[in-house]
């Protein structure tokens, strides 16, 4: 089993900056990628960034291109998402998870955080 748990959440104004963290634990040496999601009220969820393991390879949508940035700590096992430049459309629930197989689908991932809410106002 892997475990994640996020922190960071929390409210800011629009054009500030948050960063959210995942901590990885458990049985994380299959873990092959990593990504954020981002649940809109009353919309599906969206991988806005993703990350592998090996290599560092990051995908990004096209709604948080050039805004926010994925990182990847081996010491620490975590995955951190740096948010600036925010807009009131990213508020929402963030969720970390973890694939043993690729990133880019919510099918691709077998385990999931618990989520974090952000809220951006003006």
């Amino acid at each position: 089993q892997v475990r994640l748990k996020e922190s960071g959440g929390g409210s800011v104004q629009v054009g500030g900056s948050l960063r959210l963290s995942c901590a990885a634990s458990g049985y994380t040496h299959t873990t092959n990628c990593m990504g954020w999601f981002h649940v809109a009220p009353g919309k599906d969820r969206e991988e806005v960034a993703s990350i592998y393991m090996g290599g560092g390879m990051t995908y990004y949508a096209d709604s948080v291109k050039g805004r926010f940035t994925i990182s990847h700590d081996k010491a620490s096992n975590t995955v951190d998402l740096q948010m600036d430049r925010l807009n009131i459309d990213d508020s929402g629930m963030y969720i970390c998870a973890a694939s043993q197989w690729n990133c880019g689908s919510w099918k691709d991932y077998a385990f999931w955080g618990q989520g974090t809410q952000v809220t951006v106002s003006s």
